[in-house]
């Protein structure tokens, strides 16, 4: 006799396409969209939630929450979009009252089993908040990583509905390790583009450009102070993805230390840096350019990734600092940092005296006060130190 085992095929199939949401969740712009949907699908839930930071006193936190209407109205919401009421409130005042805290990690447990039926009807939680908003069964499991990332998993239903079976239990029992393992990596991706950023802000801050080349020495991303200096096509420019520059003979020679620099990137050598400079055809200074590797890990692929970074420095660029970060960095009036904003921009005491709208012998007087004060004695030694502290990435 033989076994019908279909049935036993589709459970597996939804399980693992409920898995890949999990998975595809830490990825996703609006992260686990299609988790929540397929989940309160999965345990026949009114409403899932996902809560990546609980709120306290001070901060909203982050909850991501999905609502099946049988209207079709389906929709997931967030914390930056504060349109449900069950949200919003919860987050500003019911998070205090909520009993479904601090349970054991990795446990799945209902609000029945935290508190009876009557002693939850009778709760001012209740009352003020799960009865407006139409839930009186929950069903949720809280989960935290080695590293301290956590998330806590909320579904719900109404009163008229009856409360959660045994085997939805045991599916969100089964599908919590790997919640957690999705959040970690989330949470990991989340903290590395963070640091991305700011590195990247801080060379974009001082007017350096920055440019991502693959090994085939394709562009693959640039910072705006790149962008800019391409779009302006004064002595380099973007061809068919490729980096090139104006003049025949320097082109060539920048393509040769390119090639070398590509060649020690697919070699794990990130020793290899080599430098140009880019003639203008506008006549303005050369553009100065530093070639080197992308470090790379040993168990990743290179050939689509970047593999060098090409860092651009135009001399006639100003990097940018504020009047307020001179005066807090080295004791200055704010008179005296304006001063020093001025000539750190170029200007000549004179002109910097018209600009200020003060007499040449204020300046003077505001000048002497400057060196005496960051222990300098020449304007051209009192740029250098401005230029050489933290007061560019301001």
């Amino acid at each position: 006799m033989s076994v019908d085992n279909s049935n036993n095929f589709e459970h597996l199939s939804s399980y693992d396409r409920l898995l890949d949401t999990i998975y595809q969740g830490a990825l996703d712009t609006t992260p686990w969209q299609h988790f929540l949907t397929a989940i309160c699908l999965q345990l026949k839930a009114d409403g899932v939630s996902l809560i990546l930071r609980p709120p306290s006193q001070d901060i909203n936190g982050l909850i991501l929450n999905y609502r099946h209407s049988p209207s079709g109205g389906n929709q997931v919401n967030n914390a930056s979009k504060p349109k449900d009421w069950a949200i919003t409130a919860y987050q500003q005042h019911f998070f205090a009252l909520d009993p479904f805290t601090d349970i054991p990690c990795g446990k799945v447990i209902t609000l029945t089993e935290l508190m009876p039926d009557e002693e939850l009807t009778a709760s001012e939680f209740y009352k003020q908040y799960l009865e407006p908003a139409g839930v009186f069964h929950i069903l949720g499991a809280d989960t935290r990583t080695c590293d301290g990332y956590s998330a806590r998993f909320r579904a719900t239903r109404g009163k008229q509905e009856s409360a959660f079976a045994d085997i939805e239990r045991q599916l969100l029992q089964r599908i919590m390790p790997h919640l957690c393992r999705a959040v970690e990596i989330h949470s990991k991706l989340q903290r590395t583009k963070s640091e991305r950023d700011l590195y990247a802000g801080a060379v974009s801050q001082m007017s350096m450009g920055t440019i991502l080349l693959n090994e085939q020495g394709e562009v693959l991303k640039s910072n705006h102070v790149a962008k800019q200096l391409l779009e302006q096509q004064d002595g380099i420019r973007v061809v068919q993805k490729q980096l090139v520059l104006d003049d025949k003979e320097d082109d060539e020679a920048f393509k040769k230390r390119l090639n070398k620099v590509i060649n020690a990137a697919t070699h794990h050598s990130i020793q290899m840096v080599e430098a140009s400079r880019v003639q203008r055809p506008s006549g303005k200074s050369d553009l100065g350019i530093v070639v080197r590797p992308v470090p790379q890990s040993q168990s990743t692929d290179s050939h689509s990734g970047p593999s060098v970074a090409v860092f651009i420095s135009d001399p006639q660029s100003e990097a940018t600092t504020t009047r307020d970060t001179i005066q807090q960095l080295f004791g200055f009036t704010k008179a005296e940092a304006a001063l020093t904003l001025q000539l750190v921009h170029g200007l000549t005491l004179a002109e910097a005296s018209t600009a200020l709208g003060v007499s040449q012998h204020t300046a003077r007087a505001q000048l002497k006060s400057v060196f005496s004060k960051s222990g300098v004695s020449r304007q051209a030694e009192l740029i250098r130190l401005v230029f050489k502290s933290v007061a560019t990435l301001a």
